[in-house]
């Protein structure tokens, strides 16, 4: 089921603002809507510095987007080693890496042909 695009800003907007809040880094929102044979409306990626960072940043996400977009993932995978954890949200897909395997894995150079969006948090 597709969600309007008001409630998929807030979903999003409410994601970053989670990453943000424990200091992820390297944030970016790719949006896939223009893709044939798309999984998702929205990637984001981002990354942290330890195993530890990575569980606070996938807490916060689900903290806050349960509170403000009231909603909650429909599947969250890697949480055994915080490596890279995955949280489906259906039309926004969010990845939280350790920085190596975010450089290992590269998952923005396998959609360069989204539109690609650098976030900035407003709070700094």
């Amino acid at each position: 089921m597709k969600k309007r695009s008001d409630e998929a800003d807030l979903l999003l907007q409410s994601v970053i603002k989670g990453i943000f809040e424990k200091k992820g880094q390297n944030v970016l929102k790719i949006d896939l809507r223009k893709l044939e044979n798309r999984i998702t409306d929205y990637f984001v990626i981002c990354h942290a510095a330890s195993g530890t960072q990575v569980s606070a940043i996938c807490d916060s996400i689900d903290d806050i987007v349960r509170k403000e977009a009231e909603e909650k993932p429909l599947h969250i995978e890697g949480l055994d080693n915080c490596f890279w954890v995955l949280l489906d949200y259906g039309n926004v897909i969010v990845h939280v890496f350790l920085e190596e395997y975010r450089s290992f894995y590269s998952l923005e150079s396998l959609w360069a042909d989204a539109r690609i969006e650098a976030m900035e948090d407003k709070l700094q």
